[in-house]
C-alpha cells in the first residue's frame, strides 16, 4: 500500500492579544507571509495582522489508507494551538479543512474508477 499525503488548514482568528503581542505580530510577520506559505510537518503559522485578525495553520501528515485522513485532521488543531500556547497569542473560532493529495487531482469518474478496482480511470492513465 503507498503513502498518501494529507494538507490540513486549521484557521483561525487571534484574540485577546495584548499591544506588545500585536506589534511583535507586526514585527515577524515577513517571516510568516502568506506569500511563503507551505504545508509542512510541525505546522507553517501565516498570518497578516495589519489588515485583519485572522490566521492560518498548515500542517502536512500523511497515512496508509484513506481513513487516516481522519486522525490526521484531528491532530492539527491541537498542533496549532501548541504553536500559539507557546508564544501567549490567544486564539478563537478555530477551523480545520483537510484534503487527500492523492485524490485532489482526480475528477469524480477517476475516483470512482480508482474505488471500484479499475487503475486509472480514464484513457490518459
Amino acid at each position: 500500500m503507498s503513502e498518501r499525503g494529507f494538507r490540513i488548514t486549521v484557521r483561525g482568528a487571534f484574540d485577546g492579544l495584548s499591544d506588545a503581542q500585536r506589534a511583535e505580530l507586526l514585527a515577524r510577520a515577513a517571516e510568516h507571509d502568506v506569500l511563503r506559505a507551505a504545508f509542512t510537518t510541525e505546522g507553517q503559522l501565516t498570518y497578516d495582522p495589519a489588515s485583519r485578525p485572522f490566521f492560518t495553520c498548515r500542517f502536512l501528515d500523511s497515512g496508509e489508507a484513506e481513513e487516516d485522513i481522519v486522525p490526521a485532521t484531528a491532530r492539527a488543531p491541537a498542533g496549532a494551538q501548541a504553536r500559539l500556547d507557546e508564544r501567549g497569542y490567544g486564539y478563537k473560532n478555530l477551523k480545520t479543512q483537510a484534503v487527500d493529495v492523492s485524490q485532489a487531482a482526480l475528477s469524480e469518474r477517476q475516483r470512482k474508477a480508482r474505488a471500484a478496482g479499475r487503475v486509472g480511470g480514464g484513457p490518459l492513465s
